[in-house]
């Protein structure tokens, strides 16, 4: 009998995803394994419970589980995931009641002053993301964190490119009026010094 460390598994997202449709339960579980990390750092932006991103990720992978023999290469298999995680954050957060596990700024926990200011020009940014709608924050997040391109965030978010666009248009928009509140100055920029 062959242990599991002695099974021979395809490499790539693509080779495995097949595997995984085709039943493999260790496949899906390399594949697991191999998006756990990204996943985890993604949704935690817009969860502070652990246990609300560890529940997420695993309904994702229900998903794929369920789905991987739906997957027909029209998307990178990375893009695809992402989006399934996208979609099941924004019904588990949808669930809660208005975003109310999302965080914000009430729920933030207190940040030590840095002395350095890309350290606080870096608290101006994630409270003012926090400010964001959940979609704003969301596509913001896959474009600037993630990497993700217009198209693919589009994909992932099962809308068209033009509303990405008009979704990163307004929350950088919302941003720039964020920005100097939260930084404590009423001029246009919180990079200026008084």
């Amino acid at each position: 009998m062959k242990s599991l460390a002695k099974i021979s598994l395809p490499e790539g997202d693509s080779d495995l995803l097949a595997a995984v449709a085709a039943g493999s339960r260790p496949a899906l579980e390399r594949l697991y394994h191999g998006y756990h990390r990204r996943l985890a750092r993604f949704l935690s932006r817009f969860t502070s419970r652990y246990e609300n991103v560890e529940e997420i990720i695993n309904d994702t992978f229900m998903v794929v589980w369920q789905s991987a023999k739906d997957f027909r290469s029209a998307s990178q298999v990375s893009t695809w995931i992402f989006g399934i995680a996208y979609r099941t954050a924004l019904k588990s957060l949808r669930r809660q009641k208005n975003h109310a596990a999302a965080l914000s700024l009430d729920e933030s926990p207190e940040l030590i002053v840095d002395p350095e200011a890309d350290a606080e020009v870096q608290d101006w940014v994630t409270h003012g993301l926090n400010c964001l709608t959940v979609e704003h924050r969301l596509t913001l997040e896959l474009a600037y964190r993630v990497g993700h391109s217009l198209e693919e965030i589009a994909a992932i978010t099962d809308t068209p490119v033009g509303t990405v666009k008009a979704r990163m248009f307004h929350a950088r928009r919302k941003l720039r009026e964020y920005l100097p509140v939260i930084g404590g100055n009423d001029s246009e920029s919180p990079m200026r010094n008084g």
